[in-house]
């Protein structure tokens, strides 16, 4: 049933929303098995969005793919004690609950690694648990305000506004992944398990500091943190003749290429003010502004046609949309239909390729609590469900 490189590792998976699943979905595809504890309530991702049926929303299914779903309510003894027979057999815990909420339950790192040693365990937090924010709540907009996401988007358009994508979600989950498997290489070389903790905060400050930390890294500092380039008023898709193009003319190569084939006018009063990478990088929004002039002055097609030429990056701008019918993202195989009791689902599949043990769309997601008695019957706990709500 399970393929891929995580073959054979079972993951307790008692995360909710998008951080933690997003982590445990891409387990799944590549071959974990993942065993979603739910509250009888469900995750509230099963609500958020459109879906073929109630709480199979299409964010939910995306996000849960190929998993197991099994209810608990972890505030009666019999919900706890299957929690604590899966932990007995899993090679990896990991949990989106607020620190205090996840001690009180009984399920802290100590808990954990008492029933099983080589256990790896993984917090997924809003603010990490040795800072003042440790308890603070935190979703996608407040951690985007927060490490200064909209600030930039202030400085490149005049208004402040979030990116139209759960990015911190995503990046953390991301963060979560490769954070779990470089515990699980370390177990897999010394039987070690340990305890990994990724905040959403944290993760995302580390993640704009990439490029804008810039010169507010050295003492003393040799400007703002800040990447000028990234943040120049002009820097947008250009408008064309009839419609927009992006392109990104940048390095020496390219800028010679471009303009030998463009010859646009004013090049002749800035041509050794823009000669070189480094000149043009000190005044770069005044470059977007000339580039933008001369991209009128062309259709797209004719843009993307030359620019195709002189291997010059560029792209049509698209739609989420037209991704499901993008030529080259069909011909790797990126999407994959998967039936479902709810009719077919077109996935976007496993971005990532392997010779030897490829990962593919693990399956479609579970109803709540759809493999809660068979999970059971697993443990042996089959007259623990028989007595009542577990």
């Amino acid at each position: 049933m399970h393929s891929g490189p995580l073959r054979g590792v079972r993951v307790v998976d008692l995360t909710a929303m998008v951080m933690g699943p997003y982590c445990t979905q891409i387990m799944a595809d590549m071959g974990a098995e993942v065993i979603k504890v739910e509250p009888p309530q469900g995750d509230n991702t099963r609500f958020i969005s459109v879906g073929p049926a109630p709480g199979m929303s299409g964010v939910f299914v995306n996000v849960n793919r190929g998993k197991r779903s099994i209810v608990l309510d972890l505030q009666t003894d019999s919900g706890k004690a299957a929690v604590r027979a899966l932990i007995e057999r899993a090679d990896v815990f990991i949990h989106s609950m607020r620190s205090k909420a996840v001690l009180k339950l009984g399920f802290g790192y100590d808990d954990v690694a008492a029933i099983n040693p080589r256990i790896v365990y993984t917090n997924c937090y809003g603010y990490g648990r040795r800072g003042p924010e440790r308890d603070r709540p935190a979703y996608d907009d407040t951690i985007q305000a927060e490490c200064g996401i909209p600030a930039v988007q202030r400085q490149l358009t005049g208004e402040a506004d979030f990116v139209g994508t759960i990015m911190a979600d995503k990046v953390a989950g991301l963060t979560a992944l490769y954070a779990t498997m470089m515990a699980l290489f370390h177990r897999e070389r010394t039987g070690e398990g340990q305890e990994v903790e990724v905040a959403m905060f944290e993760t995302m400050a580390s993640f704009m500091l990439v490029e804008h930390a810039n010169g507010a890294m050295f003492d003393p500092p040799l400007g703002p943190a800040v990447y000028p380039r990234t943040v120049a008023p002009n820097r947008r898709p250009y408008r064309t003749k009839d419609g927009y193009i992006a392109v990104l003319i940048y390095n020496d190569k390219h800028w010679n290429a471009f303009i030998n084939a463009v010859q646009p006018a004013w090049h002749s009063d800035n041509g050794e003010k823009y000669a070189t990478l480094e000149l043009r990088a000190s005044d770069i929004d005044a470059v977007y502004g000339l580039l933008a002039e001369t991209m009128k002055e062309r259709t797209t097609d004719e843009w993307l046609m030359l620019f195709g030429e002189l291997e010059i990056p560029a792209a049509p701008l698209n739609t989420p949309d037209a991704l499901f019918d993008n030529p080259h993202l069909n011909a790797v195989g990126m999407f994959e239909t998967v039936d479902t009791p709810h009719g077919p689902v077109r996935f976007p599949g496993v971005p990532t390729w392997f010779s030897r043990t490829p990962g593919r769309v693990a399956g479609p997601a579970p109803e709540l609590g759809a493999d809660t008695e068979d999970v059971l019957d697993e443990l042996g706990l089959a007259d623990t469900r028989a007595a009542g709500p577990v």
